[in-house]
């Protein structure tokens, strides 16, 4: 049976999303429970290093892999309170209180709430020993006026939303899929990515109709700096050097081999296309003049289409 046209507007989806949210409350605390099993707990081939010319052992291997979930996760704490910042700014200034999307972001709000507090205890129990070399003093005082920037502008806020949630998804979809996956951290993925996946359609939902709001600094953020924030994203929060470092591999000249290994540039391509397909329905203008920035990010052509 064909669907009516009121039930395709932005409202009607909106509210599918929030009902679902209302329908399927999860509460972490009380059924994502466990730990972290010994040893290795992603399997060598998701590992940071892999396709690197490197002979780990077996105990360096399982390091690695406890501390890059620890550097995801550490992320995205970080990641998730710029969101909470943003839409906090969002809810105050929210011109009708009775949208549904206004609703929708109260759900979103306390889910991931909810993510945030798994996060922290997952990394409590992995107790990571690899310090973040970007969280020195310059580090944190760059960090602030980013995501200070990030949350103050919808837009960008948008496409960083859809950014640092699809790697994210890509990642654990990755490890769900696996067998060799630890099973807490299979299972804390399975939640985390069932969530994730209703934020995503409504960043979907939201991205035209800020574009369409939108002045031209908010659209040139997105167009020419979101790409370079999502490498530092990447780069400095969910993949830092401290990761190797806790391995006894030398830190930085490991992280730029990762950085530049095919595998990673695939991965962070694969991931991103989908937000550059949201952005570009969003602003069709920007067919056949994408910019170098996400041309690069995605690995596409000027069209969006993979190079």
């Amino acid at each position: 049976m064909a669907i009516s046209a009121p039930e395709r507007t932005p409202e009607k989806r909106v509210a599918r999303l929030s009902s679902v949210s209302a329908k399927r409350v999860i509460e972490p605390d009380e059924e994502i429970l466990g730990d972290f099993g010994p040893g290795q707990i992603i399997p060598d081939e998701l590992l940071l290093t892999a396709g690197l010319d490197l002979k780990l052992t077996a105990e360096q291997r399982a390091i690695i892999s406890r501390q890059q979930a620890a550097a995801m996760l550490d992320g995205g704490i970080r990641l998730e309170a710029v969101l909470l910042g943003g839409f906090g700014l969002m809810l105050a200034s929210w011109p009708d209180l009775t949208d549904p999307r206004l609703v929708y972001l109260l759900h979103e709000v306390g889910e991931e709430t909810r993510h945030s507090r798994l996060f922290v205890r997952m990394l409590t129990q992995l107790q990571p020993a690899a310090p973040n070399p970007f969280h020195d003093r310059i580090g944190r005082f760059v960090a602030k006026r980013i995501y200070r920037l990030t949350a103050t502008h919808k837009l960008l806020l948008c496409t960083m939303v859809l950014a640092g949630e699809e790697i994210p998804d890509l990642i654990q979809r990755r490890a769900i899929e696996h067998p060799d996956t630890d099973d807490y951290l299979r299972r804390a993925n399975t939640y985390h990515r069932e969530e994730e996946a209703r934020h995503i359609a409504f960043a979907g939902i939201l991205m035209p109709e800020l574009w369409s709001q939108s002045g031209w600094r908010d659209k040139w953020l997105v167009k020419r700096v979101a790409p370079s924030l999502v490498n530092l994203m990447v780069n400095t929060q969910l993949m830092h050097p401290g990761i190797y470092a806790a391995a006894g591999l030398p830190a930085l000249r490991t992280h730029r081999a990762v950085l530049r290994s095919a595998a990673h540039r695939q991965l962070i391509a694969e991931a991103m296309r989908p937000v550059l397909k949201t952005v570009l329905a969003s602003a069709p203008q920007m067919r056949g003049r994408v910019p170098r920035g996400w041309r690069r990010i995605c690995q596409v052509d000027r069209h969006g289409r993979s190079a």
